[in-house]
């Protein structure tokens, strides 16, 4: 009566290769990743010591953001500048140029940060936050363990120059990744290309944002540029297009220039030479399996995840997805029991197993029919 069912579906698609393409990247190290796949399509020692200058200000903007979404900090809250912080503004540093004693909200100095990469704003949040900057590092730290960042410690918030604070293009993307993923709202900010403070005792200061792709026809919507004498010129970025998203990160391209034309370069290798393929919409049913006993003959099943891979244009290969379970399935079934397994195969290789589960209840039919039932079987067999 039961049997192993498979139930495959076939796509013509290319997935991608370990070995990466001959694309060279002129920075020292440099990581490329689409968004909802996870996939990396190109890295160039990618675990390589940085320091990440002003990319650690993403993670000074997510412990604000994480604060806010848990109501525990508001952008309406206001915090009073200290001398440590108005001592960064001043010529030489990237400033929102805050005075000793302003009471600033919440919102200006994170937009300060993120679009003016005010290195006083992120002191004065930090203080805000933590009562320091010490303290505010620690936390900083501590959610980049937190996301898996294996390399990286923060010792301050604004990324100036300090042999301890450093991290790698890997870990700036985790970081990355998180922040898009967990704040698309906030995330929308780091596309803005101006910012206009409004300071105590002074006219307005405008400033652009320093990211060059912002200002590319490329579709680029964030995320920040670093900059110190020891590494060199730094940019993690990332850009949207017809609903696939790109995440880049390097470091160590000597010049502005070189920053936004190889940043770009390596975007544009990712929109051109990969696919992403949407292998499974966790909320439509895949398919349906056979019941047994059931007042139902059949029951949908569903992945409760969406499942993508990326796939690279030169070399079409064929993808197999296939439904396997011990069928048919013995009623009573409880909406999400796990009735079988989705499987996803390459050129005979598992690459990825999740469990299939029922999309409703299905209850057992009486034991009248199930006698009648069971007597069909042992004298017409399986019908």
């Amino acid at each position: 009566m039961f049997k192993k069912i498979y139930f495959s579906i076939l796509f013509s698609v290319i997935l991608i290769s370990n070995s990466y393409s001959n694309i060279e990247i002129k920075a020292r190290t440099a990581i490329l990743q689409d968004f909802l796949s996870g996939e990396i399509l190109y890295e160039k020692e990618p675990d390589r010591s940085i320091y990440p200058a002003s990319m650690t200000k993403i993670m000074t903007s997510i412990i604000a953001f994480d604060l806010i979404k848990s109501g525990d900090l508001s952008l309406n809250d206001k915090f009073i500048i200290s001398e440590r912080a108005w001592r960064l503004s001043t010529a030489g540093y990237s400033s929102m140029f805050i005075m000793v004693g302003d009471e600033v909200s919440v919102e200006n100095l994170l937009l300060g940060i993120i679009t003016a990469s005010g290195n006083d704003a992120c002191i004065a949040l930090a203080e805000g936050i933590a009562g320091t900057e010490e303290e505010f590092a620690i936390l900083m730290t501590s959610k980049a363990k937190e996301l898996g960042m294996e390399n990286t410690n923060f010792s301050n918030s604004s990324g100036i120059n300090d042999p301890d604070n450093y991290s790698t293009v890997r870990d700036i993307l985790k970081m990355s990744r998180y922040l898009i993923k967990e704040h698309p709202k906030f995330y929308e900010w780091f596309a803005f290309k101006e910012f206009t403070w409004n300071r105590t005792g002074g006219d307005p200061i405008t400033q652009g944002n320093r990211n060059p792709l912002l200002y590319k026809n490329i579709g680029a919507d964030g995320i920040k540029t670093g900059y110190l004498a020891v590494e060199k010129y730094s940019l993690a970025s990332s850009l949207e297009r017809n609903g696939r998203r790109l995440i880049a990160v390097g470091s160590g391209f000597e010049t502005k220039n070189s920053r936004s034309k190889e940043s770009t370069k390596l975007l544009t290798y990712g929109l051109t030479n990969f696919d992403l393929v949407e292998i499974n919409n966790s909320d439509k049913p895949i398919d349906k399996v056979d019941v047994w006993l059931g007042k139902q003959s059949q029951v949908d099943v569903y992945v409760n995840k969406n499942i993508f891979k990326t796939i690279k244009k030169a070399k079409k290969r064929l993808l197999k997805v296939s439904l396997k379970y011990e069928g048919p399935i013995e009623a009573p079934i409880k909406k999400n029991d796990i009735v079988g397994k989705f499987r996803v195969i390459y050129d005979e290789e598992l690459i990825g197993e999740y469990d299939l589960l029922a999309a409703k209840n299905v209850d057992k039919v009486n034991i009248f029919i199930r006698l009648i039932r069971s007597l069909n079987y042992l004298i017409w067999g399986d019908v």
